[in-house]
């Protein structure tokens, strides 16, 4: 695996941010197998695929993969414009690791990518995790959510109170109780 080592992570592992182009076999598979774990099933072949294709960031504690969250690229329509969006897909960290700020330091090195390289950063949260995105700055989208799909622009009110934003300086400054639309993939749009 080639890519960026940041910092020691705060004492633990230290967090690595590397493309999907860059992992290989073995870090990707145990990536799924993390979030297998973490989402007690529920992670879907389409929701790793959506995953995928974006910035890694990786928790290690030595050679073992603990936390795992990625951001790929999504044009997000807001104000009459497209935004290019980073969204955050797939963050989990390992249930005997959590509370230790791992999650956290995902974040953080994904945060800085959204606010380097896009206009907007955004992503789907489970209701757990509600509090922790709130507090890391992130804003819960209180308009109507929809998605351009081949059949037109389509309300999509399960993900009603579930879409967070976060604003990046000198990028889009969205009004939060507007509509926003995501692009069309398979499986879960938001």
């Amino acid at each position: 695996m080639t890519g960026i080592r940041i910092g020691d992570g705060g004492g633990f592992g230290g967090i690595s941010l590397a493309h999907t182009a860059d992992l290989d076999a073995s870090v990707r598979a145990a990536a799924r197998s993390l979030l297998d774990e973490v989402f007690e099933g529920d992670m879907t072949d389409q929701d790793w695929e959506h995953a995928l294709g974006g910035v890694h960031a990786l928790a290690w504690e030595g050679p073992e993969l603990v936390g795992h969250a990625s951001l790929v690229q999504r044009r997000l329509l807001h104000g009459g414009r497209a935004l290019r969006t980073g969204y955050v897909e797939g963050v989990g960290v390992r249930a005997d690791r959590r509370g230790r700020g791992y999650g956290a330091a995902l974040m953080g090195a994904l945060e800085r990518v959204v606010r380097g390289a896009y206009d907007l950063g955004a992503l789907a949260s489970t209701d757990e995790a509600l509090g922790f995105y709130a507090a890391r700055g992130w804003l819960l989208w209180r308009g109507p959510v929809s998605a351009l799909t081949p059949s037109g622009t389509v309300r999509t009110e399960e993900d009603d109170g579930c879409v967070h934003v976060l604003p990046v300086a000198g990028g889009a400054q969205p009004d939060t109780s507007g509509e926003l639309v995501c692009d069309w993939r398979e499986g879960d749009l938001w």
